[in-house]
């Protein structure tokens, strides 16, 4: 506990010191550079990524449990919840800090990562839309023991078409009755509690912005019935399942905002959990880099290593420009948030170019790697099959072209 102290410590200076030096304001514009907080707390994530989770990831990616006891030892060290607000007894981390956390253990193995960074998902439209009463004892008992949270949206035909979603709550008395099914549903098995969104109103025309409610959703409830763990391309250690909920009674105490607004809150979460996913693809990107890397400068044909071949050289400068240009756009997005600016295109170009990046980048690291990439004795092999899924959760590839080009269109309308 006096490591996570002093990394809460870290935290709170962090998100008072960054992005504030003098140098910000200067005529270069952007700061490119970590401060010295920012540099420990990334350099702590990292080593916790490569002592903790690179060992064992090839063991949860065989079995698909869930890593239990590496997420209670990123509890203990602050790695995880850390944007609870503070008046809560959070760290009230920004969403650039964030991402540094996020590219770090992603590194390390993105399924893990992604069983401990979903939580984040899950707690988003509470820290934004719960009152004082819903935080304190849905965040705080997060604090308290180790606990998560899971964001449950998706549906067996509504993924991307949010608005097609057929679970529904009637109001009764002081309770609302909750009856559907979601699918996909990222730490549906271990969650806690569930941030729920449903339809409220009746009418099938009614506007998406009216028509749907947000719901917490206690695991315990009775009628909450989690399915069966998925096992899925990559990314196993996350457990994914379908989540059925029948006559579920929820309390009007546990209705983030008001009726009607669900809509609203389930897609705001998405500016700020965007760029930390866009940080996940960017560390599976550098750990497919040096892969690559080191195995081209060890491995030889022809006499020489294979580093020294054209064909494979520009290979890997052609994943070092994608490494890098894809940490730019995570930056810029959560830089824009942080500062208070709507960054829904920034985030969408992130999360789609971070994305695209790193199954590109993995397909390479496997080429590079030739027939030993295709067997699973060696790491790329498993970079590859956990890629794919950053072209689709939190908005698929296409959602994100569909977001961008809207609002490239809308500008241009202001221009004429």
């Amino acid at each position: 506990m006096a490591s996570y102290q002093i990394f809460k410590g870290l935290l709170r200076q962090s998100n008072k010191t960054i992005f504030k030096s003098p140098r910000l304001h200067a005529s270069t514009g952007y700061n490119f550079a970590l401060n010295d907080t920012q540099k420990e707390i990334q350099e702590l994530a990292r080593k916790f990524s490569r002592e903790e989770i690179v060992p064992i990831a090839a063991h949860h990616d065989r079995t698909g449990e869930y890593p239990w006891d590496i997420f209670k030892k990123a509890w203990s060290l602050g790695l995880v919840n850390g944007h609870i607000p503070e008046d809560i007894g959070g760290m009230d981390n920004n969403v650039f800090t964030g991402c540094l956390i996020a590219e770090e253990l992603a590194y390390g193995c993105t399924g893990i990562s992604t069983a401990l960074e979903a939580t984040g998902l899950g707690q988003a439209p509470v820290i934004n839309a719960g009152n004082k009463e819903q935080k304190k004892k849905y965040l705080g008992r997060l604090l308290e023991e180790p606990l998560v949270a899971a964001y449950c949206v998706t549906e067996p035909g509504a993924g991307s078409d949010v608005a097609g979603i057929k679970t529904r709550a009637e109001r009764k008395g002081d309770e609302w009755i909750l009856n559907g099914q979601k699918m996909w549903i990222t730490n549906g098995g271990v969650a806690n509690w569930y941030f729920v969104l449903a339809r409220t109103n009746p009418d099938p025309k009614a506007p998406a912005n009216k028509a749907f409610t947000g719901f917490i959703v206690e695991r315990e409830f009775a009628g909450v019935t989690p399915g069966r763990k998925e096992m899925n391309m990559g990314q196993r250690a996350s457990d994914t399942r379908g989540i059925t909920f029948e006559d579920v009674r929820v309390p009007k105490e546990n209705v983030l905002i008001g009726e009607g607004e669900g809509f609203k809150i389930a897609m705001g979460t998405f500016d700020k959990t965007r760029p930390a996913v866009a940080a996940g693809a960017t560390g599976l990107s550098q750990r497919c880099l040096d892969e690559a890397s080191k195995y081209a400068n060890e491995r030889k044909t022809f006499g020489v290593p294979i580093a020294q071949h054209q064909a494979i050289s520009f290979l890997l400068a052609d994943m070092g420009i994608g490494v890098e240009l894809s940490r730019l756009s995570w930056m810029k997005a959560a830089w824009e948030i942080d500062n208070g600016t709507r960054n829904t295109y920034s985030a969408s170009i992130a999360k789609c170019f971070a994305a695209d990046m790193a199954n590109k980048i993995a397909t390479d690291a496997v080429q590079v790697f030739g027939g030993n990439g295709f067997n699973s004795d060696y790491p790329v092999e498993k970079l590859m099959r956990d890629a794919k899924i950053y072209q689709i959760y939190e908005g698929t590839a296409q959602i994100q072209r569909l977001i961008i080009s809207r609002l490239i269109i809308e500008r241009a309308k202001s221009l004429n």
